[in-house]
């Protein structure tokens, strides 16, 4: 049976309540969530000799939060990755959005999801946020209610569910930012790690990392991970801009995947403390980010900084500017409709 504990971390500029989330089950794994982002802050789980360890990377203050750089954790939307040059059009209509990310526009925009505080509740052994987007609310079109269901249980899985509707046709496209170092937050960097992958194809991508509409096969590149493989040695390799973009920061296909099923993306695993997180989705893709540019972070829960590639993050979501490619699978929301997209984080060892 899972425990949840709250209590008041600290409040915004504005005064507004950040609330502290501890899930903990019968095994003694525990998740801390915050409503500051709807932001998984950290995730305590058992080596192979049963040794705990915060394997989640986060912050100090909940303060350090606001507006970071890594969105370290936290739900971000309403649409995850990039937009090319902020443009899109929805029935007809054409939308300019903030550019934030060199010419593209990225994860909503400056103030997008993650930099909010959402209303937050617990029903019983699960903890449910909400959040109201307005009309126009950083140039996207519609009303949109959102909702963020976090369940732990005791085999240490965390299952977040993202719904949404909407009154008028809008992108939609839900991530979570969390970064993993299975080894421990404050252990360095994930180029050990070894990924396996359910993907064999992935989106060649410009500088701009846009994909130019290609698919690319895997078999035998650096993205190869349809078995484990560390990322360092592709770290710095030509294939697809993987050195342009200082490391991983691509989309995967997922094999097989079929709209609204649950299926397997792939599993993360640290050789040396045993750990592994096994990844589930019900997204066409998965974004895999090294941490290229996690240096000049905010003071970390152990009280030190992160360098690059101290955590490699597994982002669940449609393609980045799906709303533009006719070949990707639809962002767009209608009315009538609900948005339901779900993760899964099952922990585990080898």
């Amino acid at each position: 049976m899972v425990q949840i504990e709250q209590h008041v971390w600290g409040a915004t500029p504005e005064g507004e309540a950040i609330i502290l989330y501890t899930l903990r089950n019968d095994r003694g794994a525990e998740v801390r969530i915050s409503n500051f982002g709807a932001t998984i802050v950290s995730a305590t789980m058992p080596d192979r000799e049963g040794r705990m360890a915060d394997v989640v990377l986060g912050y100090a203050r909940p303060e350090s939060y606001f507006h970071d750089g890594p969105a370290a954790g936290k739900s971000v939307g309403r649409c995850a990755n990039r937009i090319a040059l902020g443009r899109m059009t929805i029935d007809g209509k054409a939308y300019q959005l903030e550019i934030n990310n060199g010419q593209n526009h990225l994860h909503g925009g400056t103030k997008n999801f993650a930099n909010r505080v959402w209303e937050s509740r617990v029903e019983t052994n699960r903890v449910v946020m909400t959040l109201l987007s307005e009309d126009g609310d950083q140039g996207y079109p519609g009303e949109l209610t959102v909702e963020a269901v976090f369940d732990f249980d005791d085999d240490n899985a965390l299952e977040l569910t993202y719904r949404a509707r909407t009154d008028r046709t809008t992108v939609v496209n839900l991530t979570n930012h969390v970064y993993f170092n299975l080894a421990g937050e404050a252990s360095g960097d994930i180029l050990d790690h070894e990924l396996q992958l359910h993907s064999s194809q992935v989106p060649e991508m410009n500088e701009y990392q846009i994909p130019t509409g290609r698919m690319l096969d895997v078999e035998g590149t650096p993205q190869d991970f349809r078995t484990f493989r560390a990322f360092r040695p592709g770290i710095d390799a030509a294939f697809n801009r993987i050195r342009d973009f200082r490391g991983y920061d691509h989309p995967f296909a997922i094999d097989g995947w079929k709209p609204g099923i649950l299926g397997e993306a792939g599993t993360l695993r640290d050789p040396k403390s045993g750990r592994t997180v096994t990844v589930l989705t019900s997204q066409p893709s998965v974004m895999i980010y090294t941490g290229n540019w996690l240096a000049g972070s905010p003071e970390t829960k152990s009280g030190g900084r992160y360098e690059d590639h101290a955590g490699v993050a597994i982002e669940c979501q449609n393609f980045p500017d799906a709303v533009n490619r006719p070949e990707f699978p639809s962002p767009l929301l209608h009315p009538g409709e609900t948005y339901c997209q779900k993760i899964v984080f099952r922990f585990g060892t080898c």
